[in-house]
C-alpha cells in the first residue's frame, strides 16, 4: 500500500516536471547558459529574496555569465542581457517595443500612461506630449528650474556653515517642485508640499510592494495577490498616490476654465508659447487641450500625470543624489567643476541662463559619468515572441521576457576600463567617438527612449551648479558603504549623507 502511494506520488512529480520544465520549448531554453533549476519549480525560487539580497544575486549572475543568462519560470523563458550588441537588437527594433509582463504589476498605479501603453495609443500620447519637451519650451522652463534651485540654496543658507544632510529627500523636494511647476503648471505651497511628502513616501512604498510581487511568481495572479497583506496594503497606498496628482489636475483645470490657455501650433517662439498672462506652457495644458479635441479623456490625463509625476521627479532626484555623493568623494573633480562655474559666472550671483547651462561641459560629463555608474532606472524589460539569436545563443519563439540590465552594461570592463572609478573624462567628445551606440543608455534607447531626458539633464545641471557655486561638498557616506536594493529606481538601503560647507568666497583660481 505504501509502495503504491509512493509510486503514485513519484509519477505525479515526474508528469509535473515534464509538463512544466521538459517539453520542447523548455528544453531549448535549458541549453542557454544559466543556473540549474529545481524539480518542478525551475528557476522561480532563485529570485525569492529580500530586495537587497536579490540585487546582489543579479550582479553575481551577471558576473558569472559573460553576455547573457537564462531562467525558466513556467510558462516564461527569461533571458537577461547586458551586451550592447544584443541590446541594440532589441531596443532599436520597434517589433520589440512591447513592455514585458513585469510592467503589468505597475498597471494598477500608472495604468495606460506613456510608460505602459503600446501601439496606436502610445503613438497618439507621445505625439501629444512631445511638444512640451521641445528645446524652445525648455528655455522657458529654465527660469522655473533656476528659481527652485535658488530656493534650495536659500534654505541651505539658513542652516549652519557646515551641515550634514540626507541627500535623497533634499533632492526629491527640488525635483518634485520642478516637475509640478513646469510640466503641471502648479506651484506647491505649504499645504501641498506636505501632501507632496506623503506622496513621495508612498512612491517608495509602492515600489517595495511591486518588487515583492515580482519576486514571487505565484503572486502574478491578481486574485491571490489581493488576498495577501501586501495586496491589501497596495490598495491603500494607491489611493494616496492617485489623490495628489488628481488634486493638481483639478486645480489646473479650474485655472484654465477661468483664464483660458494658448497652445502653440507652429513656431515655438515666445509670443506663441506664452499666453496673454505670460504663463509658461505646461505639459498638463497640452493634455487638457487634447481632451477638448477628443484625443484623450479624463482617465487618460490622470494616467499621464501619474506617470510623469513619478518619472519626472524620482529618477532625477536619485541621479542628483549620486552626483553629490561622487563629487563629495572626488575633491579634485569637484574643484574642476567649481573652476568651470567660476569661468562662466566670475563674481556674479545671477541665476544661470540656458546659455550658461550649455557652457557647463565638464559638469555635463560628471552627470553622464554619474548616470553611467548609477543609472536611475537600472533595468528595463521587453517581450520577445519571435525566435532570434543573442550572443550566439538561439532564443526559441514563444513567451520570452528579455530583461535588459543597464546597471551591468554600464559597468562592463570591456566597455569602460576601470569601470568602478568615477572618471568624467570618459565623456569628453574624443573619448565617445568609438563607443558602441548602445553602450550607454541611462535614458533607454530606440523609439521608446525617455521623452524627458533633455529636461532631466537641464535640471541636474541647474541644481548642481547652484549648489557648487555656494557650497563645498565633503564626503560623509562613501561609495564602499552603499548597499543597493532592487526597486523601480536605483535606491540604497540606507540614507546617503553629504556635508555642505559654505564657500565664503573661496578662491578657485
Amino acid at each position: 500500500m505504501l509502495l503504491t502511494a509512493v509510486c503514485i506520488v513519484l509519477l505525479i512529480v515526474l508528469i509535473l516536471e515534464w509538463f512544466l520544465n521538459r517539453r520542447s520549448r523548455a528544453r531549448a531554453f535549458w541549453k542557454i547558459p544559466g543556473r540549474r533549476g529545481t524539480l518542478i519549480f525551475g528557476n522561480c525560487l532563485d529570485v525569492v529574496e529580500t530586495p537587497d539580497v536579490l540585487f546582489k544575486k543579479l550582479r553575481k549572475w551577471a558576473n558569472s555569465y559573460k553576455d547573457l543568462y537564462r531562467q525558466w519560470i513556467f510558462p516564461y523563458g527569461v533571458v537577461h542581457i547586458y551586451n550592447p550588441n544584443d541590446i541594440e537588437v532589441i531596443i532599436s527594433n520597434s517589433k520589440y517595443n512591447t513592455k514585458s509582463l513585469l510592467y503589468d504589476f505597475l498597471r494598477p498605479w500608472l495604468r495606460d500612461g506613456l510608460l505602459l501603453s503600446k501601439g496606436n495609443k502610445w503613438q497618439v500620447r507621445r505625439k501629444i506630449l512631445t511638444p512640451s519637451f521641445h528645446f524652445n519650451i525648455l528655455q522657458h522652463f529654465t527660469t522655473i528650474v533656476e528659481e527652485n534651485s535658488s530656493r534650495l540654496i536659500r534654505n541651505l543658507a539658513k542652516g549652519e556653515i557646515e551641515q550634514t544632510l540626507d541627500a535623497v529627500p533634499l533632492m526629491s523636494d527640488v525635483t518634485l517642485n520642478s516637475i509640478c511647476e513646469t510640466s503641471m503648471g502648479t506651484k506647491l505651497d505649504e499645504d501641498t508640499s506636505g501632501a507632496g511628502k506623503i506622496y513621495k513616501n508612498s512612491i517608495h512604498e509602492i515600489g517595495k510592494l511591486i518588487i515583492y510581487r515580482i519576486a514571487r511568481s505565484w503572486l502574478v495572479f491578481d486574485t491571490i495577490f489581493h488576498l495577501t497583506k501586501e495586496g491589501r496594503r497596495q490598495k491603500q497606498v494607491l489611493k494616496i498616490i492617485h489623490e495628489f496628482p488628481k488634486k493638481i489636475i483639478e486645480e489646473r483645470r479650474s485655472y484654465i476654465e477661468s483664464h483660458g490657455f494658448e497652445i502653440p501650433t507652429s513656431d515655438l517662439n515666445e509670443d506663441v508659447v506664452l499666453g496673454p498672462l505670460k504663463r509658461k506652457m505646461a505639459m498638463l495644458d497640452l493634455l487638457l487641450f487634447a481632451e477638448k479635441d477628443g484625443l484623450i479623456n479624463e482617465d487618460g490625463i490622470q494616467e499621464e500625470v501619474d506617470t510623469f509625476m513619478f518619472e519626472g521627479h524620482d529618477t532625477t532626484a536619485m541621479g542628483l543624489t549620486y552626483a553629490l555623493l561622487e563629487l563629495a568623494n572626488n575633491p579634485a573633480i569637484q574643484d574642476k567643476v567649481a573652476r568651470e562655474l567660476n569661468d562662466i559666472f566670475s563674481e556674479s550671483t545671477r541665476t544661470a541662463s540656458i546659455h550658461d547651462l550649455g557652457q557647463m561641459k565638464y559638469l555635463e560629463s560628471c552627470i553622464k559619468e554619474t548616470l553611467r555608474l548609477y543609472p536611475p532606472v537600472p533595468f528595463i524589460s521587453r517581450y520577445l515572441t519571435d525566435g532570434l539569436i543573442l550572443s550566439g545563443h538561439s532564443i526559441p519563439p514563444g513567451m520570452t521576457l528579455c530583461h535588459i540590465h543597464i546597471f551591468d552594461l554600464h559597468r562592463r570592463e570591456d566597455l569602460y576600463p576601470e569601470p568602478l572609478s568615477f572618471n568624467p573624462d570618459r565623456f569628453a567628445p574624443e573619448n565617445c567617438i568609438s563607443r558602441h551606440p548602445y553602450a550607454y543608455i541611462p535614458f533607454s534607447g530606440g523609439s521608446r527612449n525617455c521623452i524627458g531626458q533633455r529636461f532631466a539633464m537641464m535640471e541636474m545641471k541647474s541644481v548642481l551648479s547652484a549648489i557648487l557655486r555656494q557650497f563645498i561638498l565633503l564626503p560623509v557616506t562613501n561609495r564602499s558603504e552603499l548597499e543597493f536594493t532592487t526597486d523601480l529606481v536605483l535606491r540604497t538601503t540606507h540614507p546617503i549623507y553629504v556635508k555642505f560647507v559654505r564657500r565664503n568666497n573661496v578662491n578657485l583660481q
